[in-house]
């Protein structure tokens, strides 16, 4: 299965960085989400796009959106990465990538990295807009563009 613009997201569970159990259904069909798969904590591409994200992380807010970042990372690994960035938001560990399963996340560079792709989705828990590209620092003001156009 993977996930196209017009989908509706199914509901999920996984742990987040704090050991907590998330489900997607306390945020999916409340407000509009931004969910972005990266490759790796603590490299340097994905610590760019985490800290980008976490600065512009009160605009998000602002337009009551919520940012969720997603990898096959551990728990312990993501909690690190978190504090160390001081990252505000929800950090998902997809240890059996299952989540990059249900949303259709390809690998990228020959197929060796885990591929890194954004994921809009409005309040009603429909996906508006897929980014998909290596690039991490374009992923944060198309998100944040497209989350404007949404509550305007």
């Amino acid at each position: 299965m993977s996930l196209k613009i017009g989908d509706i997201v199914p509901n999920f569970i996984a742990k987040d960085n704090n050991g907590e159990l998330f489900e997607s259904q306390s945020v999916l069909g409340r407000k509009p989400l931004v969910i972005y798969f990266y490759p790796k904590d603590n490299t340097p591409g994905c610590t760019t796009e985490a800290c980008s994200f976490r600065d512009q992380y009160e605009d998000f807010k602002d337009l009551g959106a919520e940012v969720i970042g997603v990898s096959s990372d551990s728990v312990k690994s993501h909690h690190k990465f978190a504090v160390k960035h001081k990252l505000p938001f929800i950090l998902l560990s997809d240890q059996d990538k299952r989540l990059r399963k249900l949303f259709g996340v390809r690998n990228s560079l020959l197929g060796l990295l885990p591929g890194r792709v954004t994921y809009i989705i409005d309040k009603n828990g429909l996906v508006i807009s897929i980014f998909d590209s290596a690039n991490a620092a374009k992923h944060i003001p198309k998100a944040l563009e497209i989350v404007q156009e949404l509550v305007l």
